[in-house]
């Protein structure tokens, strides 16, 4: 009898909130990565590869109950309204999502957030799989309590 290969799951989040934050406030928080690991507590450090108008490549790594791993993406921007996320380096076969800001009125908007990912390798999903899982599903809560902190302090930009 042959048994067949082990199947690795796509995974795929999906968050949607309304905040009363603009479109551009949060477009410039998700897109400030070097500011991730003071308010990510998983987040090991970034090396922001490249930064234009319309591209944000980097590596992020991941520093979560001792494992460790990291990843590249070069996100593709539409400022402010949307930034579409593409793995270029990383223990994924597959990932890719994307950031979308509609604003509600001048002062509010709706922070849409998908990714999609599959790990490389059955061992890979076992033991980054949870790691991973819980970073993608607390990730846009991250983002909301991070702009209360910095737009609520009255600093109006995340620079």
């Amino acid at each position: 009898m042959v048994v067949p290969p082990a199947t690795l799951l796509m995974a795929e989040v999906n968050k949607l909130v309304l905040i009363e934050f603009t479109p551009a406030q949060m477009f410039e928080l998700v897109d400030r990565c070097e500011d991730y690991p003071l308010f990510l507590p998983w987040c090991g450090g970034i090396e922001l590869i490249e930064r234009t108008e319309t591209i944000t490549a980097a590596t992020l790594h991941i520093n979560y109950h001792g494992i460790k791993a990291h990843f590249s993406t070069e996100n593709t921007k539409r400022y402010p309204q949307e930034m579409k996320l593409r793995l270029t380096d990383g223990p994924f076969t597959h990932l890719d999502g994307h950031w979308r800001f509609t604003a509600l009125g001048e002062t509010a908007c709706k922070v849409e957030f998908q990714l999609r990912y599959q790990f490389a390798s059955k061992l890979l999903e076992k033991v980054l799989g949870p790691v991973f899982n819980h970073i993608a599903n607390t990730f846009v809560d991250s983002f909301v309590k991070r702009a209360g902190q910095v737009y609520r302090a009255g600093q109006g930009s995340a620079a």
